[in-house]
């Protein structure tokens, strides 16, 4: 028998506010100092009167529209009422049968088996709001030491992106998230830091085995709960499809027999697997009702509107236009694109500056790339601005110097920041190339002259050229190269080939 891998995703997202969500209490991520971000709002103490964050509903707007899901004009808030430790008021305010948005969608390119590239359509069912709960922190040891908990969290605002179970391996859950992350940054709307807790993901995850007759059945489905990695997701995922595999060969149970009700697990990354919690609820078990205390949101198209007019433009479509307009590899965009938004920026300022998005392309995927990752810098923090780059390269393109020299003065530049703090400016490119005499020099004079003398000095290397041996002309090159500094590499092998025929 076979099966297929059925996987749908519920990814929780922490936005970017300076204050709660129904209240003014920080959001800052303050594990050093435990229940101190709180107010009798988000503790639930009666009498306390939520109200909604302004800024927070628009950045989960924000956040929908990237998703590509249409938003609902009119929207409420709802009580789900569950007891646990972290949840002070015994219920947490989020949204229920009318979410804010619904009906959206995520490309992922997927490969295959054989190294086929695809794109899988991730439907996303909702995004809606909530607020977070506080954190647990419980005594691993087994000496049944107390539990403590942390409220500083509860009540940061929160997006919960639902998606349909159109995943079909851990693989590309791993690569949709990765995708999904990449754009809630690109939007500003959450850091995604996910060791702080800001971006959380619950797996369901159950298998559809094909019978002998032609028919399949289910295995009961399995959420795998707050999972805090990337890798962790993937690994929770491949272990929970062996076990529910390993588990029908051995009871034969399918969703809906006795037995075969949902559940919820957790994962242990240090054994590598997963261990039951508890049976999973169901919607009734909540007890949603309508918050008494919170006024519908209406939604307008003028506030759409505003709202979109603040949205840069997404990763995917940008990868799409950075391979038309400037001739990338869908390698190269996708490098630049998944090193974050300001990287792609600092890229096509390099592209519009210099003219040539191909040279631009190879300089930050190798040298910018290179030197940030060796400083540990941001690309805001680099020394050398996109203008300065694209004029450096601008050079290149209009033949006043050799990409060797071009790499020179790059160094240079960097050099002197390192020893000044001053920011170079692109004045300082030809002061370098004046001074150090890298300019492609023209006088094929001088040129024709240090060619004779190099051959003269290496009939090894013309007659071995001569022989066929084309790696010959490289150390000849070379010498001609060091003789006559600013000679075009190109003229140089042209002359060569010329004077040895």
């Amino acid at each position: 028998m076979s099966y297929d891998v059925i996987i749908g995703l519920e990814v929780h997202v922490q936005l970017q506010t300076q204050t709660k969500i129904f209240c003014g209490c920080s959001t800052a991520f303050n594990p050093d100092h435990p229940n101190v971000q709180t107010c009798p709002v988000c503790l639930g103490l009666p009498g306390a009167l939520p109200v909604l964050n302004r800024h927070g509903f628009q950045l989960a707007v924000k956040t929908a529209l990237g998703l590509n899901c249409q938003i609902a004009s009119f929207t409420k808030w709802d009580r789900k009422q569950y007891f646990y430790p972290d949840l002070p008021k015994g219920y947490q305010i989020s949204q229920f049968d009318l979410p804010f948005s619904h009906d959206g969608h995520v490309d992922v390119e997927t490969t295959s088996e054989s190294g086929d590239k695809s794109i899988r359509r991730v439907r996303i069912l909702r995004a809606h709001m909530e607020e977070d709960a506080g954190k647990n922190m419980h005594d691993e040891s087994g000496r049944g030491r107390d539990s403590k908990v942390d409220l500083n969290r509860a009540g940061t605002p929160l997006v919960e992106i639902v998606t349909q179970p159109d995943l079909r391996s851990a693989e590309e859950a791993r690569r949709f998230l990765e995708e999904l992350k990449l754009l809630l940054t690109y939007l500003g709307v959450s850091d995604c830091n996910m060791q702080e807790g800001s971006l959380r993901c619950d797996a369901n995850v159950n298998l559809h085995i094909h019978q002998p007759d032609g028919s399949r059945v289910a295995t009961p489905i399995v959420e795998v709960k707050n999972l805090n990695s990337f890798r962790f997701t993937e690994q929770a995922i491949l272990f929970e499809v062996q076990r529910q595999w390993d588990e029908f060969q051995r009871t034969g149970i399918k969703l809906g027999d006795k037995g075969g009700h949902k559940a919820t697990r957790g994962y242990n990354p240090d054994r590598g697997e997963t261990y039951i919690l508890r049976e999973k609820e169901e919607a009734a078990d909540y007890r949603y009702f309508p918050d008494p205390d919170l006024v519908p949101v209406l939604v307008t198209e003028t506030q759409l509107a505003a709202i979109r007019s603040e949205m840069c433009e997404p990763p995917a479509p940008r990868r799409e236009r950075f391979h038309a307009d400037y001739q990338l590899t869908p390698y190269d965009a996708a490098v630049i694109i998944d090193q974050g938004r300001l990287f792609a920026d600092y890229f096509e300022a390099v592209a519009k500056t210099c003219g040539d998005g191909k040279q631009a392309a190879n300089w930050i995927t190798q040298d910018v790339l290179r030197e940030t990752k060796q400083r540990d810098q941001s690309i805001a923090e680099f020394a050398i601005r996109p203008e300065v780059l694209g004029t450096l390269l601008g050079q290149i393109n209009q033949k006043r110097i050799t990409i060797k020299s071009a790499r020179e003065v790059f160094g240079d530049l960097l050099t002197e920041f390192d020893e000044t703090a001053a920011i170079p400016a692109a004045s300082r490119i030809d002061e370098i190339v004046t001074t150090k005499g890298l300019a492609i020099v023209e006088d094929t004079g001088a040129i024709d002259a240090a060619i004779t003398a190099v051959l003269g000095r290496n009939a090894k290397a013309v007659a071995d050229f001569k022989e066929g041996n084309q790696k010959a002309i490289g150390a000849l090159i070379g010498q001609v190269m060091r003789e006559v500094k600013g000679a075009d590499p190109q003229t140089v092998r042209e002359k060569i080939i010329a004077a040895m025929q």
